[in-house]
């Protein structure tokens, strides 16, 4: 029951901040950066307003008793530029040095559009045999965006690491960015999945296992840590992280994206209350380790770098840039020891299957 309790608190609380539902009057909210970072990230840092008599909105953060003088009247011990402002409920007048403003209407300003770039499209001139006629773009990546903990999170940390939950697919049929993102919408999917079935009743584990099914149809179940992405999945739902943190968050925690930087992504009154990192995602680790080590070398990347953090630069390499390249100066010792791991790890698997067909013909 208190897992259950947690859920509702927090999609109720992302439900509110995302304005999915319309409340009988606008909802205000106020922030300040009261630790001097230059925003107002930490929970504590944002509110929402409190109604007064006369219709206007007092914000609770740095809240103060106003002062009344010998004949009644009342001030603000912080300025008489702020205003004291009584409570709808009565009581004291009160007043902040922190102005509210509706979260409908402007009131909360967003950074559009959203960082999303689907990636080079797939779709030039072929010849009889299939083989493209136009430009080839080796190892492209897509500019996507992932969210720290803000105000639109919940006050999650959509970025965090996770463990490394779609694999690198050497070797297999993973082959495009476009592929590992539809291996990320369908740990979406999954996630949909198991809110519906625990909103029907179902328990924790049930609702995992109503996630699982739908993780595993359609996917090939080599490129993806099952176990992980139920958990994955299981913890973004007591987020306010939405599709596209999910895909990054699980790109970036198994090594396949470039963070190019920080911007803000939404506003309260000019005081920035939710930032957001923009990223290069490849479809391989050794495709952002090529990036990374191989664009300083290529003056063609010299004036773009990686772009900005609201317009990451993720195109591929040419296949003249490719040729370019001087491997000796790069560093793989990286995408090396992932190749040692990754084997030991499949010759243990490979044995222990061997084992378990063997021990179940010797004795049936």
């Amino acid at each position: 029951m208190r897992w259950r309790l947690s859920l509702w608190t927090a999609l109720l609380l992302a439900s509110s901040v995302a304005l999915t539902a319309a409340p009988a009057r606008a909802q205000q909210l106020c922030a300040a950066d009261l630790d001097g970072s230059g925003d107002a990230e930490a929970a504590r840092e944002t509110a929402q307003c409190s109604e007064t008599n006369g219709g206007s909105y007092l914000c609770p953060i740095q809240q103060v008793a106003c002062v009344a003088d010998a004949v009644g009247a009342y001030s603000c011990p912080l300025g008489s530029q702020y205003p004291c402002l009584t409570p709808a409920t009565g009581g004291t007048p009160s007043c902040s040095p922190h102005a509210c403003t509706s979260v409908t209407g402007g009131g909360i300003e967003e950074e559009d559009p959203v960082v999303d770039d689907p990636g080079a499209p797939n779709d030039g001139a072929v010849d009889a045999d299939g083989n493209c006629l136009g430009a080839i773009e080796i190892f492209a990546g897509r500019a996507v965006r992932c969210r720290p903990a803000g105000l639109k999170t919940t006050f999650s940390n959509c970025c965090k690491d996770r463990g490394e939950i779609v694999k690198d697919g050497m070797g297999s049929s993973i082959s495009s960015i476009g592929t590992k993102i539809a291996i990320a919408k369908g740990v979406w999917s999954g996630m949909k999945a198991a809110y519906t079935a625990f909103n029907a009743g179902a328990t924790a584990s049930e609702a995992a296992g109503a996630g699982a099914n739908a993780i595993i149809v359609g996917i090939d179940p080599t490129s993806i840590a099952i176990s992980l992405a139920i958990n994955f999945m299981m913890d973004f739902l007591l987020s306010g992280c939405d599709q596209q943190d999910m895909e990054v968050g699980m790109l970036l925690g198994s090594g396949m994206c470039h963070e190019v930087g920080t911007y803000c992504a939404s506003s309260i009154l000019g005081v920035c209350v939710q930032k957001a990192k923009g990223h290069c995602c490849f479809n391989t680790r050794l495709g952002r380790i090529i990036q990374e080590q191989g664009r300083p070398q290529l003056a063609s990347f010299n004036a773009m770098g990686w772009g900005t953090a609201k317009k990451p630069y993720c195109r591929g390499l040419t296949a003249e840039e490719f040729q370019a390249l001087d491997f000796s100066k790069m560093d793989l010792s990286e995408y090396y020891s992932d190749i040692e791991a990754r084997a030991q790890s499949d010759i243990q698997i490979d044995m222990k299957d061997r084992i378990d067909a063997y021990m179940e013909t010797v004795n049936p």
